[in-house]
C-alpha cells in the first residue's frame, strides 16, 4: 500500500467513523425527543437550519445547479429517502435503537438483490450466502413467531428496502450529480414533509393516540431551537463527511467501518435508554454484520454497491 493511498484510506476511515458517530447520536436524540415532539415538527425545525447551510455551501463552492433538485430522478431519490427516514424513525419509540439500527443495516443485502434484479449484475454464490446469513440474522432478532412481535418491528426492514432502492437510483441515474445537490434535495423534501405533516394535523385534528405521528406542533423555547439548529448543522456535516469518505477510500473498507454505527447505536441505547441485549439479539446483530462484510468485501462488488449516504 503506497503512502498516499494509505493516507487517503486512513482519512476515509476517520471520516466515516466520525460521521456515523454523529449520525447515531442524532438518531438517539430523535428517539429521546419522540415523546415531546412530532416527527413532522422535528423534520421541519431541523431542515429550517440545514437547508440554508447547504445553500450557502453550494453558493460558496460555485455550484449553481441547486435548482436541479427538482429533476425527476433526484426527486425520486429524495422521496425514497424521506420514506426511509419516516419508516425508521416511526419504529424508534417502539423498539430498541440498537435493534432498529441493525435491521436498517440490512441495506447492503437488499442492494445486492436489487442490483441483480434491476441492473442485471451477477450476484455470485458467495454473496448469495452472505445475503442468506443476513436474513437469518434478521429472523433471529425480530423473532416473528414470538408473543411480543409487533408490526412496528418490520418498519426498519421497510426502511432498509427504501434505502436500497434509493441507492440503486443514485447509482444508475444520479451518479454524476453533486453530493451536496443530492443532500439539498433530500433536506428540502424533509422540510416539505414536515410542513405538510404539521399543517395536515392542525387542519384535520386527528385523535392523538400516537403523539409522534399525530401530535400537534409543540411550542419550543430558545434551548429547543438551539438543539434543532445543532441537529440541522450536524446533518450537513454528516452528509459531507460520508460523501467524502466514499470518494477517497475503497468502498469495501469504508463500507465495513460504516457498520460502527451499530456499535454506537448500542452504546447510546445502553447509556440513555437503559436498553439491554439478550443473547439472541447479539447473535442476530453479529450475523447481519458478518453478512454485510461478506457482501461488501467481495471483489466483484462494484464501488456503487457500498452503502449510500442517508443524509
Amino acid at each position: 500500500m503506497t503512502g498516499a493511498f494509505a493516507d487517503r484510506t486512513r482519512l476515509a476511515v476517520v471520516l466515516i467513523v466520525a460521521s456515523v458517530l454523529l449520525l447515531s447520536a442524532a438518531d438517539a436524540a430523535v428517539k429521546a425527543m419522540s415523546a415531546d415532539y412530532s416527527l413532522w415538527q422535528i423534520y421541519a425545525a431541523r431542515a429550517i437550519f440545514s437547508v440554508p447551510v447547504l445553500l450557502l455551501i453550494l453558493a460558496l463552492g460555485g455550484i449553481g445547479q441547486w435548482f436541479q433538485v427538482v429533476r425527476p430522478w433526484i426527486l425520486l431519490r429524495s422521496l425514497l429517502l424521506v420514506g426511509m427516514w419516516i419508516a425508521y424513525y416511526a419504529a424508534l419509540p417502539s423498539m430498541d435503537l440498537s435493534v432498529a439500527a441493525t435491521a436498517l443495516y440490512t441495506t447492503p443485502l437488499f442492494i445486492a438483490c436489487f442490483s441483480s434484479l434491476f441492473a442485471g449484475e451477477p450476484v455470485g454464490r458467495t454473496r448469495w450466502i452472505g445475503i442468506a446469513i443476513g436474513f437469518i440474522g434478521v429472523l433471529v432478532i425480530l423473532r416473528p413467531g414470538a408473543d411480543d412481535f409487533s408490526i412496528w418491528t418490520l418498519l426498519p426492514i421497510l426502511a432498509a428496502i427504501l434505502y436500497a432502492l434509493a441507492a440503486i437510483v443514485t447509482r444508475l441515474r444520479c451518479a454524476s450529480e453533486s453530493p451536496l445537490v443530492l443532500a439539498l434535495g433530500l433536506h428540502l423534501c424533509l422540510l416539505f414533509a414536515g410542513i405538510v405533516g404539521t399543517v395536515s394535523i392542525a387542519l384535520f385534528d386527528p385523535p392523538a393516540s400516537d403523539n409522534f405521528f399525530l401530535g400537534r406542533w409543540t411550542p419550543m423555547d430558545l434551548r429547543d431551537w438551539a438543539i434543532m439548529a445543532g441537529l440541522g448543522i450536524v446533518m450537513v456535516a454528516i452528509a459531507t463527511g460520508v460523501a467524502k469518505a466514499y470518494q477517497i477510500g475503497a468502498s469495501s473498507v469504508v463500507g465495513t467501518f460504516d457498520y460502527t454505527y451499530l456499535v454506537f447505536a448500542a452504546l447510546w441505547g445502553v447509556l440513555f435508554f437503559s436498553e439491554t441485549l439478550d443473547a439472541m439479539t447479539v447473535t442476530g446483530i453479529l450475523l447481519i454484520i458478518g453478512a454485510g462484510v461478506i457482501v461488501l468485501r467481495r471483489p466483484r462488488v462494484p464501488v456503487e454497491d457500498a452503502p449510500i449516504p442517508r443524509v
